[in-house]
């Protein structure tokens, strides 16, 4: 064979390898990508105490996957491997209660599954990482919500006045949940960073209240919020950990609130409740672990105790119930995580998607409403 010969099929596949490369960079540049910090916004990223070698860190060594295990192994099992029960076998029960009605002197939660989830307390309207899209990918059909877990739209919610963004991946930042939501939030609480996702999606400047870990925002009076660590990791393309990811202290003349994100286990915990505890109610990630990633996930047995170290008078257990992203049992998560509180005496609020949770009533009891189901 010439090398006359051979010339034709070797321009035919740089051809395929450009074309493939050219398509990656303009899909990655569509929309639902958001956008990388520049500018202004850069150079103070730059100048964060937790961004080292073009890099936000966590605060101890978290490496993405365990000791002893390899991304291309978890890939391979990923694709080739079957695991039992990842989603129900029907539609989860749920129930839609009507927010645009509620009095404004009711203080009262409503779960939408997974991290999101509605407060009204003490007259402030509160949004925690809404997602009505039933898709937790940026390819429409990839990681679908579980069925009768999208009872809500942002057409359901009355105005927001603090939207709270734990951190940009897919499964916590909706693109078009965060459209539809925008002439509805007053401000976004977020990390550094992520306000260049969301100017690129039609939000103001002065919407968005971008911060590092340690740091206090007093939004209104008898509302103070403290941004705290979470140890995980952000990236929505390529790009790895170039926004910050958060934990949120938040207190209200009449309660105290910590709103985990997305969070493997770490002393931090104890901190917080040493510098901010008790806390009326802790959300803690409580789904889509595996020992393979325990660094950035709790495992369910680390909940509980997470709780404790946080001085919670109860816990909300949050991140399941909706989308599958890791590899256990879809009702895993809500079973081994109600046996540590049982053990712990931590109660727990565990309501279906859409039912009303009183928050100044501390009898309140809840159906196990996984338990049965297949």
């Amino acid at each position: 064979m010439t090398l006359r010969t051979l010339r034709r099929p070797f321009l035919l596949l740089l051809g395929i390898l450009g074309t493939a490369a050219v398509s990656i960079i303009i899909i990655m540049n569509t929309t639902p990508f958001g956008s990388t910090p520049a500018g202004t916004r850069k150079e103070r990223i730059e100048r964060s105490p937790h961004y080292r070698d073009g890099q936000f860190r966590n605060l101890s060594h978290t490496p993405e996957i365990t000791e002893g295990y390899t991304m291309l192994g978890v890939a391979y099992e990923f694709f080739f491997t079957s695991f039992p029960r990842l989603r129900p076998a029907g539609p989860l029960p749920s129930m839609k209660s009507d927010l645009l009605s509620l009095p404004p002197d009711q203080d009262v939660l409503v779960w939408f599954g997974h991290s999101s989830y509605f407060i009204q307390i003490d007259g402030k309207r509160i949004l925690v990482d809404p997602i009505f899209s039933g898709n937790a990918s940026p390819i429409p059909g990839t990681t679908r919500s579980y069925p009768g877990t999208d009872r809500y739209t942002a057409d359901d919610l009355p105005p927001i006045d603090y939207l709270f963004i734990s951190h940009d991946h897919y499964d916590h930042v909706d693109v078009s949940t965060l459209k539809a939501l925008q002439q509805k939030v007053r401000l976004v609480i977020c990390g550094l960073g992520v306000g260049a996702h969301l100017e690129r999606w039609g939000y103001e400047s002065g919407q968005i209240v971008e911060r590092d870990w340690f740091d206090t925002v007093v939004p209104d009076s008898g509302f103070t919020i403290h941004t705290t660590p979470a140890r995980h990791f952000s990236g929505r393309s390529l790009f790895r950990n170039n926004t910050l990811w958060m934990s949120y202290v938040v207190k209200t003349p009449t309660m105290s609130f910590y709103i985990g994100g997305d969070s493997g286990y770490d002393t931090f915990f104890r901190e917080i409740g040493e510098q901010h505890g008790p806390f009326d109610l802790v959300m803690l990630d409580a789904g889509q672990y595996d020992k393979k990633w325990k660094y950035i996930h709790m495992l369910p047995e680390e909940v509980v105790p997470a709780a404790v170290d946080l001085k919670a008078k109860r816990l909300f257990p949050v991140h399941n119930s909706k989308f599958t992203l890791g590899n256990h049992p879809w009702d895993e998560p809500l079973t081994k995580v109600e046996e540590q509180s049982r053990l712990l005496s931590m109660p727990l609020v565990t309501p279906m998607i859409g039912e009303v949770v009183r928050l100044k009533d501390a009898g309140q009891t809840f159906r196990p409403w996984w338990k049965g189901l297949e």
